[in-house]
């Protein structure tokens, strides 16, 4: 697509992220905005809390996003793209409302959004949807107009969110003392969520046993794995695990844990590890603790070497894979047929979420979908 340079309708690009604290008096705030109606006492939160503690209260995600913001303005500067990029996130400053709020005061009508969550799952896709819709309403009841939104498709398996990711793993590998690199495995690794929550991710034909999320991961892993085979020759044994469980402990979750895992291969003999953090866009709290950190030094404990891979962040070839992501999405609005790429054996996912899709805990309005409010 490189010969496409026209984002119409498209007038701006919303980059749409969780958010994080900038330093320890914001934490327990944060915490708040993350946990608002379940009624989660303060002192539970600060206790909650410790990990980002422990990084000065400073959650990196908010660095990484100003990172990828230069890299997306740079991109699309240096490709010809007049496209201005904006930033909003769910649960701290800069907020989307405030974000949506400034776009429309700046004439802004028709928004590519960019979630940086690149597979399909409630918390991962229909959330930002429900946010979506929340602001758009708050923008509706202060007499502003209402800009039209549309969420770019899920990027999993985009060439540039998954070559940097296979980069990541050959250099980690090559760190690895090299008496234990040919032994070693490959531990990808996701956020758990709950099993019902994975179960019906995606649309409803994806549903059951892991449903869309987990079926994406996989799938990604496979492509990593059978790339880092072509260029060094060796199929390293590989398994999806997970980490950062927060749920109650009754409620069952993807497993097995990533500490989990590791004390099992180390049983079992495997002499190094590499763990791969694919179910994550940048390095934010759940990479630096649960693997920097807990991880690491679970580890370390056993003897066994490890490495961790990096995250895609603000890699070129990720923004040009969003560049390519917004011009496809505008080609198709403009009733044009564009290339989609995609590695692997699921393809392209789809543009508009169907109805059913990710659905949701308890009833609320999504934009950006088949059922959305907003259209």
């Amino acid at each position: 697509m490189s010969d496409l340079r026209e984002p119409a309708p498209y007038d701006a690009l919303l980059l749409l992220s969780f958010g994080g604290p900038e330093g320890p008096d914001d934490v327990v705030p944060f915490l708040a905005n993350v946990t608002r109606g379940r009624g989660i006492p303060e002192e539970r939160l600060k206790e909650v809390g410790k990990h980002y503690f422990l990084f000065g209260g400073v959650s990196p995600i908010n660095g990484q996003n100003r990172a990828l913001l230069d890299a997306l303005r740079k991109d699309f500067a240096d490709h010809g793209l007049d496209l201005p990029v904006y930033w909003g996130n769910r649960n701290w400053a800069p907020y989307l409302t405030d974000t949506l709020r400034e776009m429309v005061r700046d004439g802004r009508r028709r928004i590519a959004v960019l979630a940086t969550s690149a597979y399909a799952s409630y918390s991962g896709c229909r959330q930002y949807r429900e946010n979506l819709a929340e602001s758009l309403a708050a923008l509706e009841a202060e007499g502003l107009p209402v800009p039209r939104v549309d969420k770019l498709r899920h990027y999993f398996n985009h060439p540039g969110f998954v070559e940097p990711m296979v980069d990541g793993v050959i250099a980690s590998l090559a760190d690895l003392p090299e008496d234990v690199r040919a032994g070693a495995h490959l531990a990808f690794t996701t956020h758990s969520i709950p099993t019902s929550a994975a179960d019906s991710s995606g649309p409803a034909e994806a549903h059951g046993d892991g449903g869309a999320y987990v079926a994406e991961h996989l799938d990604v892993a496979r492509v990593i794995v059978e790339a880092v085979r072509e260029r060094t020759g060796v199929e390293y044994p590989w398994q999806l695990v997970y980490q950062s469980r927060s749920g109650a402990p009754h409620i069952p979750w993807l497993e097995p844990d990533i500490c989990d895992h590791l004390e099992l291969l180390h049983s079992d003999g495997v002499p190094a590890v590499v763990m791969a953090p694919i179910g994550f866009v940048s390095d934010h709290m759940e990479v630096l603790y649960d693997l920097d950190t807990e991880a690491t030094e679970k580890a370390a404990g056993l003897g066994l070497p490890v490495r961790r891979s990096a995250t895609v962040g603000a890699d070129p070839r990720f923004a040009a894979a969003v560049r390519d992501l917004v011009l496809e999405r505008a080609a198709t609005e403009q009733g044009r047929d564009p290339r989609r790429c995609a590695l692997g054996a699921l393809g392209p996912s789809h543009d508009l979420c169907p109805a059913g899709c990710c659905p949701a805990r308890a009833l609320k309005p999504a934009a950006a979908g088949a059922d959305s409010p907003y259209a």
